[in-house]
């Protein structure tokens, strides 16, 4: 899979942004999972923070994240990735983060801590996050809801069928029931999701996949 490289000014600011990232030393996804679409995101000023550091305690199969023992979370990463945020002047941050089934609280209190961190910076900013399902415990989910949220994100990744072989230390079920705890415990977030395509799946498996995140609550794929 190859993209086009940027050039002239986009190939500038592409440059800005790496180096706004380099600076924060806040992960991202666009790095960590080795994206195909980083070029073109980075020269638009584009980017989606991984933070929790960069070692998951998962391994996905179609994750290009390390699986490791992971870094105790750092105390200064929440306002190192709003001066990020602010630098880049951004308007819609997306927040992403490794799997921490390590921690008490999956990493709930440091995702409420990011989010106030850049609510603090740039108050009209919008915040996106994606964690991961928490295993759907209700106040790890209410703990990042309350801090400032307007999209909560949570992909089933693929079909029901396919979802142990594809990410075998997560489930279906569990990220269905991520999605309605939010509509339950946030009625004004939205409630977001995504799945791949192009696994082994057939029609019939994506309209029901489709449904099942409809019953869930789930407003935007």
């Amino acid at each position: 899979l190859k993209r086009p490289v940027p050039a002239g000014s986009a190939l500038r600011t592409l440059a800005g942004t790496a180096e706004i990232i380099r600076r924060s030393a806040v992960a991202t996804v666009c790095q960590s999972a080795r994206c195909p679409n980083r070029a073109e995101c980075w020269s638009r000023r584009t980017a989606t923070f991984m933070i929790l550091g960069d070692r998951c305690t998962r391994r996905c199969r179609f994750c290009a994240v390390d699986t490791a023992r992971p870094m105790p979370p750092a105390e200064d990463e929440p306002e190192r990735l709003a001066e990020a945020v602010s630098a880049l002047g951004l308007r819609h941050v997306v927040i992403t983060a490794v799997a921490r089934d390590d921690l008490p609280d999956e990493g709930a209190g440091h995702f409420a801590r990011c989010i106030r961190a850049v609510r603090g910076r740039l108050g009209d900013v919008t915040v996106e996050v994606l964690p991961a399902d928490f295993h759907a415990r209700r106040e790890c989910i209410e703990l990042v809801c309350s801090a400032g949220v307007d999209i909560y994100g949570h992909n089933v990744e693929t079909v029901e069928r396919l979802s142990s072989f594809v990410r075998p230390q997560a489930s279906y079920q569990c990220s269905l029931a991520v999605l309605r705890c939010v509509r339950q415990v946030a009625p004004h977030v939205t409630v977001k999701s995504g799945l791949m395509v192009g696994l082994g799946e057939s029609r019939d498996e994506i309209r029901q996949t489709l449904a099942d995140l409809l019953d869930a609550g789930c407003e935007l794929v």
